[in-house]
C-alpha cells in the first residue's frame, strides 16, 4: 500500500510538465514562443536533444583541438599538471 502512495507522489503533474517544457523552450531561441506561438512538447524535446548533440560535438571538437595544442607545446611535467588541473575544474 505504501508503495502505491510513493509511486503516486513521484508522478509529475501536467502543469509541472508544461512548466518544464516551457523552461526548456526558453533555452532555444529558434523556438521563441513570442514568434512561433505555442510549440508542441514533442518539437521542444526533439530540438533540445538536437541542441545537446550539437553541444557535445562542439565540446568533442574543442577537446581534440586543445589536446593537439597541448601536445605541440613544450610543457614541463609541472606545467602540464597545472594545465590538466585547470581543465578538470
Amino acid at each position: 500500500m505504501s508503495r502505491q502512495r510513493e509511486t503516486s507522489s513521484n508522478k509529475i503533474t501536467d502543469d509541472e510538465l508544461n512548466a518544464l517544457i516551457l523552461r526548456l523552450q526558453t533555452l532555444l531561441p529558434q523556438l521563441d514562443q513570442s514568434r512561433h506561438g505555442r510549440v508542441s512538447a514533442a518539437k521542444v524535446l526533439n530540438e533540445i536533444c538536437s541542441y545537446i548533440r550539437r553541444l557535445q560535438n562542439e565540446v568533442d571538437g574543442l577537446s581534440g583541438r586543445l589536446s593537439q595544442r597541448l601536445d605541440s607545446m613544450d610543457l614541463t611535467g609541472f606545467d602540464a599538471e597545472i594545465v590538466r588541473d585547470l581543465l578538470q575544474q
